[in-house]
């Protein structure tokens, strides 16, 4: 009866029996109830999604984390700082360390992820779906595993950007970063800065000098994937450090970075940093 065309509007007897009015009583409930189980079904596909990617990245930073100490121990070096990351809680995921332990309410995320050749992880999506058998409307697009693989990606190699610049390794930064990177933050004055001279100057006098220890941690990372080779990621970052007094103190950053993929591998070809400047040792 609410149709825009008069033409297709039923009439007022042919509404008082349809089972919606004559039997209202059995019907409404019912079909509200499957709704309900409808919805629930589809959160409950999102929630083993987003489950399963978050237990990959765990698995992924522990297993990293623990590969760079042991080179670290075997070359008698200084502990390597670490890099920590806390996810937004309205993102659908509490929070994640690179130490901190998940549960999970589903089975189905139990299963052990699979270890590739390159050190890197994923869930065993595809066995446990033939195990289970879900209907179709329970089975994540192709399309959102992919992104949120991406996005993975984008976190994981603006970690290791970040422990490049806390180890003051000139070498590892300029391999991730694009030779005409453009840059806007808080030592530039203002001014926006392009190319690598700029952060070379710190990296030789203040972070390849600096022996005391560093911890970053990265909070709530929201990645913003742009087609198939480029994406943003805005982020929170607070570094802990020893001053000149050998006291600790904490700095606070908002920076944004774009990342561009070539020939297969990403490069941060822009930087915005507001706030605390990103190298607060002196």
């Amino acid at each position: 009866m609410l149709t825009i065309n008069p033409a297709k509007r039923i009439t007022a007897d042919q509404a008082l029996k349809h089972p919606w009015v004559c039997q209202r009583s059995t019907v409404a409930s019912m079909m509200h109830r499957q709704e309900t189980v409808e919805c629930l079904r589809k959160f409950n596909a999102r929630r083993k999604l987003k489950g399963a990617i978050l237990t990959t990245m765990l698995v992924s930073r522990n297993f990293s984390a623990a590969k760079s100490l042991l080179n670290k121990k075997s070359d008698g070096g200084v502990k390597e700082p670490q890099t920590t990351v806390v996810h937004n809680a309205t993102d659908g995921i509490k929070g994640s360390t690179e130490s901190c332990n998940t549960t999970t309410e589903d089975e189905e995320l139990k299963a052990a992820p699979l270890r590739t050749g390159n050190g890197s992880s994923v869930p065993e999506g595809r066995s446990s779906r033939d195990r289970t058998a879900p209907s179709a409307g329970m089975q994540p697009q192709p399309s959102l595993c992919s992104s949120a693989m991406r996005k993975q990606e984008i976190i994981k190699i603006t970690e290791q950007l970040i422990e490049a610049i806390n180890n003051g390794d000139f070498d590892a930064y300029t391999k991730i970063c694009d030779p005409g990177l453009t840059s806007f933050e808080p030592e530039a004055l203002g001014n926006l800065v392009e190319g690598m001279d700029f952060h070379k100057f710190y990296f030789e006098n203040l972070l390849s000098k600096n022996s005391k220890p560093i911890h970053t941690t990265i909070l709530n990372p929201h990645v913003h994937v742009i087609g198939e080779d480029a994406a943003c990621i805005a982020y929170i970052r607070l570094t802990q450090y020893i001053d000149g007094q050998g006291r600790p103190r904490t700095s606070q950053s908002e920076e944004t970075r774009v990342w561009h993929r070539r020939d297969g591998k990403w490069l941060n070809v822009h930087y915005h940093c507001s706030g605390a400047p990103a190298a607060p040792l002196q």
